[in-house]
């Protein structure tokens, strides 16, 4: 009788678990190595997006923007795409 009763109480099956999205912790500012580390790497990288720098320099995707816009002002870099959703850059390459 007890298991009978019992039978109703179950809990609701959940069919997924939900993907949870690991959280980066971005820098929304430039430190001096991370200042230094851009005017090092990123002018001698072949392909420049703002989503290759997130990873490597570990920097906001706006900061990341905003530093690439810089550098091609200054002519370290130019830019081959200007796209609303993606921006590529590549080296600036001296031909002699």
């Amino acid at each position: 009788m007890a298991a009978a009763l019992a039978g109703g109480k179950a809990k609701k099956k959940k069919w997924n678990k939900g993907k949870m999205r690991e959280k980066m912790n971005s820098k929304i500012l430039f430190d001096e190595d991370g200042w230094a580390r851009l005017n090092a790497e990123v002018p001698k990288m072949k392909l420049i997006t703002p989503s290759g720098l997130v990873e490597r320099l570990k920097i906001n995707a706006s900061l990341a923007r905003a530093a690439l816009k810089l550098l091609c002002e200054e002519g370290k870099i130019k830019e081959i795409e200007s796209h609303h959703a993606q921006l590529i850059y590549t080296r600036v390459v001296d031909v002699a």
